[in-house]
């Protein structure tokens, strides 16, 4: 996913379903200089993690 897109995600009013190594999750953040994103899964928002963009898939 790039970073463009990922952004308009976070700011979107609709839930996008989107998967990190198959768990859907939810983004909180992206950090552009590092092409990361801040996410958590959708279960388990204690379970934050940095995650390359490349490995979020929008469903």
């Amino acid at each position: 996913m790039n970073k463009q897109r990922a952004q308009k995600i976070i700011e979107s009013p609709v839930m996008v379903n989107v998967t990190y190594q198959g768990t859907p999750i939810y983004i909180q953040n992206v950090d552009e200089h590092n092409d990361t994103a801040t996410i958590f899964p959708l279960d388990q928002p204690e379970n934050e993690q940095s995650v390359p963009l490349d490995s979020l898939i929008e469903q």
